[in-house]
């Protein structure tokens, strides 16, 4: 039995008949831009969030890009964002003609390290954009600390934790813009691109609205640049057919990743992430005497939704596995093989691309392995004795 990354079938056969009514809805309205459907799924993302509004945009990027241009970032601005992350997060600071400075990571919970972040600031600094890693919440009470002792604007890249909570708050409602993803791999996931803004500054989300398309008020009159960023009124009928079942993704993903955790901690050589190594607000680095595997943990403070579960393959070990898993049919990839600070299109920031070696270790030991809600336990036993059977093949 192969045991893939991600399955899409399964998910979208079972809602395939609501699936259909939603697109046959759309095409009989011949409302393809906007309109009623749009806005449903809009206001579906910010109860979601805890926000007041939603702007669909066509992909998570744009939702960066449009917020960055709301928030009037551009050239001469600084935009802190972490290194250990999607290329998105910090190709939109440049797109909108602004320099992002890159902040180390968390050795626990992948998460930006606010410290690491507090020391990078500038008088060119205008915001940060933390990123909610593999579905769990960052450190946001610290990141709104930093930001108001700072005068900075807040993006949550909430692209992977649609669902999640930073105690009983929300991700995404807790910034002046939260920004989401709904790529097919996604916990909500869509048909192709699609992406939401969310705020509850009302002039924020006008101008939001007004970027996206076109920079019109009224139509046919621009008095500020935009684009196209639009989502189609199909893709958000679909994706508002799921997201009557977001919380039992999110559910399933959430008992997957206890399965894991109890399973994987019975075979020696791996074990459970310490939460009082977490180095989001402290200047503690990555354990000592490091298992050969560590697992990724949720806070309890947090409402964690699993986009990714995430180990960390120590001793220079993880491409073994990768290739051990691979030879038995079980899926994982590598989020991610790059830090930021290292690509190689931003050569030309200068000294902002030096110092985030946490995230360079990362980069060399994570490796995600199967978390979608579909996945049954048979499947997961299969990877629990795969890894299994790569500890012993260490000794």
């Amino acid at each position: 039995m192969t045991v893939p990354l991600l399955n899409l079938d399964e998910q979208n056969q079972k809602l395939e008949a609501a699936l259909i009514e939603a697109f046959l809805k759309v095409l009989r309205s011949n409302r393809f831009i906007l309109g009623e459907e749009v806005e449903r799924f809009e206001r579906f993302c910010s109860d979601v969030a805890g926000a007041e509004y939603g702007i669909g945009v066509g992909s998570g990027t744009d939702a960066l890009i449009v917020a960055l241009m709301a928030l009037e970032i551009g050239p001469g601005d600084e935009v802190l964002c972490p290194s250990f992350t999607f290329f998105a997060t910090a190709g939109s600071i440049v797109r909108v003609g602004a320099k992002p400075v890159f902040v180390d990571a968390c050795p626990v919970c992948f998460n930006l390290n606010v410290s690491d972040a507090r020391r990078k600031v500038t008088e060119r600094t205008k915001a940060i954009i933390p990123v909610h890693l593999f579905g769990q919440s960052c450190d946001l009470n610290s990141v709104n600390a930093l930001a108001k002792d700072h005068n900075l604007k807040v993006i949550e890249d909430c692209a992977q934790a649609i669902g999640a909570k930073n105690y009983s708050s929300s991700v995404g409602g807790m910034a002046e813009f939260g920004t989401f993803s709904f790529f097919p791999s996604k916990t909500l996931r869509g048909f192709g691109e699609g992406g939401m803004i969310v705020t509850s500054d009302s002039d924020l989300a006008h101008q939001a609205r007004i970027i996206r398309n076109h920079g019109m008020d009224p139509k046919y009159y621009h008095y500020r640049m935009g684009g196209n960023f639009r989502i189609d009124a199909l893709q958000a009928a679909l994706l508002r057919t799921k997201g009557d079942y977001l919380d039992e993704y999110i559910e399933k993903r959430q008992s997957n990743a206890e399965y894991y955790q109890v399973e994987l901690q019975k075979i020696p050589g791996i074990e459970l992430a310490n939460p009082n190594h977490c180095s989001c607000t402290e200047e503690t680095l990555a354990e000592k005497d490091q298992p050969a595997i560590t697992l990724p943990i949720a806070y309890e403070k947090y409402v964690h939704t699993w986009n990714q579960f995430t180990l960390r393959v120590h001793g220079g070990k993880r491409d073994l596995l990768k290739q051990w898993l691979v030879a038995h049919e079980i899926g994982c990839e590598v989020y991610y093989p790059v830090p930021m600070h290292l690509q190689p299109v931003f050569n030309e920031l200068g000294p902002e691309r030096a110092n985030c070696p946490v995230s360079e270790i990362l980069a060399s030991e994570c490796l995600s392995i199967p978390i979608y809600p579909e996945l049954s336990q048979q499947q997961q036993a299969l990877v629990i004795f795969a890894i299994a059977g790569f500890i012993q093949s260490l000794k």
